[in-house]
């Protein structure tokens, strides 16, 4: 069984202060020369990103929406292992969840499942003795959870500290820090989303240098490691990427094929230091026989060389679209790409830089559909079912996904769809090897992804090895590679008409409506 020393940092709601707090006490921990693993409770890239730079080590996501809750214990021991210690970051409130069923996981119920204490962060700007009752009522709230003790934030003066000291100490909650009015800095550029984490600029460095400098000032992190070190030890064994695919395909009541004897090339959005989705991505693909490499959507003007596939997951801020659309370079390569019939896999951003225009900007135009910038965020997990068989997931099969966008895409899906939730109505597009949606999935929970796109690869490949034609690290118009033969540089295959899409209904009412991602945090 894992030892793995950790706490969760939780509010009583959004704006309390708790991401900037947890990213602060990773870094202190470390500062103090201990190993630190940062990791958030939740869908939420940037903040994972954000707690990985402090930790200096890729940050985790922790949601059993979107993997199960019985992997949320192994992927703690995976992303944590060798760590001194691991701080986890809520999400929202402690009790507050996304997911509109019962068992839709909190932070409270990710802190129970994983046995670990939780240090609540207040906003006390407003509160005297009333933080005592407040504080009581979500420890009295749900007798399984640990609540292990508090840090005020926003206090205003010595006097008003002492009085929430007192009345915390009424009810038997220990204060392991104050931090007074101004001397925490403000929350994370969350509009950037985490591209300042992975083009390591001078800003996110600063920031975290002194959110870790104030909490290092004011908070007993003898106690707070003390506390962390009172978590019992994990049940089950560590997740890999490489049982996880054997367990898929034991599953499934197929041997698990060999590895390629070629590792195909793929592609995947990021940067040296951090990629565009979730962690767990890149180290499944690693297992299942592919070769990853990063290509900075910003600022690459070429694809790898030898590509056979390309994913762009859900991380890439939409804020982003204008510099993707002056990449014309790339975005033509990417355009090339998708239309020589090779893997490209597109989540959120991604998509968007696949439709003919986005804000009245040009796009790479695979798809026939426009996208528009509006003033609401869909925000929400979604129960899909696969449309069509593809190297994301076999027709009929479900997944859970996670929607998280102000961008809507009009018509919302094509001719064949990638997904149908709720009310049945379609989502995404999916053209020859083309699956593309604004619904983002976390790989640890459907494995096969991994395996079906080095297949897809693998496939392709071989034929660009066999000399069938240059491929997307030649003149980016390789054969197309879909059972009709080779195609000759007059044949029209090559530059085949931009698929057309099918007008559909709105986006389904069961979204929820935030004003802004701070409201996720």
């Amino acid at each position: 069984m894992p030892s793995v020393p950790r706490l969760v940092v939780s509010a009583p709601a959004s704006g309390h202060g708790k991401t900037s707090v947890a990213i602060g006490l990773t870094a202190a921990l470390r500062g103090l020369g201990l190993s630190t693993a940062g990791l958030k409770i939740g869908p939420d890239h940037t903040d994972a990103a954000y707690l990985g730079a402090a930790a200096g080590r890729p940050g985790r996501n922790l949601d059993p929406m979107l993997v199960g809750t019985g992997r949320i214990g192994p992927l703690l021991a995976h992303g944590a292992a060798g760590a001194d210690v691991a701080v986890l970051a809520g999400a929202m409130g402690l009790f507050d969840s996304l997911g509109t069923r019962a068992d839709s996981a909190s932070t409270a119920t990710v802190a129970t499942v994983l046995r670990a204490p939780v240090l609540m962060v207040v906003d006390a700007e407003s509160m005297g003795q009333s933080v005592g009752a407040l504080v009581h009522g979500f420890r009295a709230y749900d007798d399984m959870l640990w609540l292990g003790g508090v840090i005020l934030n926003r206090v205003g003066s010595s006097r008003h500290e002492q009085v929430l000291r007192d009345a915390l100490d009424e009810i038997g909650v220990p204060v392991f820090g104050a931090l007074h009015r101004g001397e925490l800095s403000p929350g994370i550029p969350r509009p950037a989303g985490v591209v300042p984490v992975a083009q390591h600029t001078i800003d996110t460095v600063r920031l975290i240098r002194r959110l870790g400098e104030a909490v290092d000032a004011v908070v007993d992190l003898d106690r707070v490691l003390a506390l962390a070190r009172s978590a019992p030890p994990l049940p089950g064994p560590a997740w890999s990427p490489g049982d996880a695919l054997a367990a898929e395909a034991e599953a499934a009541g197929t041997p698990l094929p060999p590895p390629p004897p070629r590792r195909p090339v793929i592609a995947v959005a990021g940067t040296a230091e951090l990629v565009y989705g979730y962690t767990e991505t890149v180290e499944l693909i690693t297992a299942a026989g592919g070769a990853v490499v990063p290509v900075d959507p910003l600022r690459d003007e070429s694809l790898p060389e030898a590509t056979a596939a390309l994913v762009l997951p859900g991380g890439l801020p939409e804020t982003y679209l204008p510099e993707l659309s002056a990449n014309r370079v790339l975005t033509m390569a990417v355009a090339d790409l998708a239309r020589a019939g090779l893997p490209v896999l597109a989540e959120g951003a991604g998509l968007l830089w696949l439709v003919r225009e986005c804000d009245g900007r040009p796009m790479a135009e695979v798809f026939d559909a426009a996208a528009m910038t509006t003033d609401r965020m869909i925000v929400g997990y979604r129960e899909a079912t696969s449309r069509a068989a593809t190297p994301v997931a076999p027709l009929g099969a479900r997944v859970m996904g996670y929607k998280q966008h102000q961008v809507v895409v009009a018509p919302r899906a094509g001719h064949t769809p990638a997904w149908t939730w709720g009310n049945g109505v379609p989502e995404g597009f999916v053209w020859r090897r083309v699956h593309a949606s604004q619904l983002s999935l976390h790989w640890a929970g459907a494995p096969e992804i991994a395996r079906r796109l080095v297949a897809a690869a693998a496939g392709v490949d071989s034929r660009m090895a066999a000399g069938d034609g240059r491929g997307p690290a030649g003149d980016g118009r390789g054969p197309v590679p879909d059972g009709r033969g080779g195609a000759g540089p007059g044949d029209p295959a090559l530059h085949p008409p931009m698929p057309r899409a099918t007008p559909l209904a709105e986006e389904d009412t069961d979204q929820l409506l935030v004003h802004s991602a701070d409201d996720l945090g």
